[in-house]
């Protein structure tokens, strides 16, 4: 119960007991015979009942102004030390006052601690309930397209090597007199040939080799190797062992994998070049086409897979630059700083 409750209850308490005791002690200086008679009964020419209920009633009103004007005055203290606070000054530990506020001020804490960590324990389940909604809809995403992807490789891809085999057949074995068909004969071999490259790059996007368990070093060197014998081109590459995080890793990686898959669909190259170094605590790769190229300002802000590039490095903390010119092939270049220790592992 709060303290003004209490006192209210105690007034009205104590009204009630001195009409009690008033009640009492006039039934005792003034007996009456019958008591029939005590509505007619009068003191000093006042009514009886007036007189015995009269005086509760004045001390009831005494007590309650006296409560109202205590009240009024400890809140106007509360107040006067609230600004007091306010202001800067500080209040002595003695103070009644002081106590009080100390203690709302307790209550007070108590309550936003369990609003806090109501609010963090909902927060928490929001966020559990939207990471597993998202981890199962990834696993469904990589499941289809694993699906996809194989699909696509034991079909299209497997029908668009036996049509470009046949047609290099045709065209060495036994071209035709007429130049005009065995220029359109030609011209279908390479579209094919260009088919092939475009589905490899496909079939790369839609399963995307990780790493799983691989350093960086390995799981690129297994990329490239698997390219030199499925894309006639010609592939070199410079990669050395590198002691980087492995969200690092996985996100050079990944761009990597987006580049060479942009190499095969558009660059029509025919040498492609991998550096992948670490120097002065700056992990580089580079990268390097003969192809066509294109022009930068065209598909500055049109290319999804530039941006995609760009979005993975400067979510390591790096910075990628790429530079191409029409008919002078591409270079892309990313640098992310490496945090490591020398001498410390990447385990």
């Amino acid at each position: 119960m709060s303290p003004i409750l209490r006192h209210v209850f105690t007034a009205i308490l104590f009204a009630l007991l001195i009409t009690l005791l008033m009640i009492g002690i006039t039934m005792a200086a003034f007996p009456l015979d019958n008591w029939s008679l005590i509505i007619d009964r009068t003191i000093y020419d006042v009514p009886f009942l007036v007189f015995a209920l009269g005086i509760p009633v004045v001390a009831g009103a005494i007590i309650g102004v006296t409560t109202g004007w205590y009240w009024r005055q400890r809140l106007q203290r509360v107040s006067k030390h609230l600004d007091e606070i306010a202001k800067g000054q500080k209040l002595s530990t003695d103070d009644e006052v002081y106590k009080e506020l100390d203690k709302i001020q307790q209550s007070m804490e108590e309550i936003q601690e369990k609003i806090r960590i109501q609010t963090e324990n909902a927060q928490r389940l929001v966020t559990e309930r939207a990471t597993e909604r998202e981890k199962s809809l990834q696993e469904v995403v990589v499941q289809e397209r694993n699906r996809l992807a194989r699909e696509l490789h034991d079909s299209v891809s497997q029908q668009l090597f036996a049509a470009s085999m046949m047609m290099s057949a045709i065209n060495e074995s036994n071209p035709p007199d007429d130049a005009s068909i065995k220029q359109q004969l030609q011209m279908v071999e390479k579209m094919i040939h260009q088919s092939q490259l475009e589905m490899r790059a496909l079939l790369l996007h839609l399963r995307p080799v990780a790493l799983k368990g691989k350093s960086i070093q390995e799981g690129v060197e297994e990329l490239l190797v698997e390219l030199t014998q499925k894309v006639p081109m010609v592939i070199d590459w410079k990669v050395e062992a590198l002691t980087i995080d492995k969200g690092v890793e996985d996100q050079l990686f990944r761009i990597l994998q987006e580049s060479v898959s942009n190499t095969l669909r558009h660059a029509k190259a025919s040498s492609f070049h991998v550096m992948l170094i670490e120097r002065d605590q700056t992990v580089i790769m580079r990268v390097v086409d003969d192809g066509i190229g294109f022009d930068m300002e065209k598909v500055k802000t049109s290319s999804y897979g530039l941006q995609n590039m760009r979005e993975r490095a400067f979510e390591v903390g790096g910075t990628f630059k790429i530079i191409s010119l029409p008919n002078e092939g591409t270079r892309l270049e990313v640098k992310v700083p490496s945090f490591r220790k020398e001498g410390e592992s990447n385990d």
